[in-house]
């Protein structure tokens, strides 16, 4: 019950920042009148603190204090590398 923080599963979209990588999460949500199936993508910026990850690897976000306006998420683990 301790680890409340939320964890999100997205793609990498850029890393062109010191420290700091933009994640595109998809979700899929039905239409409330139509049931039609929705994909929607939200990007989120995520600390990368060992600079090490790459455009295309698959990560695990969580959210941490914030470190700065935009970014309040961190990267918790690499899933997938890109190729």
């Amino acid at each position: 019950m301790r680890e409340q923080r939320k964890k999100l599963v997205g793609v990498v979209t850029s890393d062109k920042m010191e420290k700091t990588v933009v994640v595109t999460v998809t979700t899929t949500k039905r239409h409330p009148r139509y049931g039609k199936v929705m994909r929607l993508k939200k990007k989120y910026m995520a600390h990368d603190e060992s600079n090490e990850i790459r455009e295309g690897d698959r990560v695990q976000i969580i959210e941490a204090m914030p470190k700065s306006r935009r970014k309040r998420w961190a990267v918790m683990s690499v899933l997938e590398r890109a190729r």
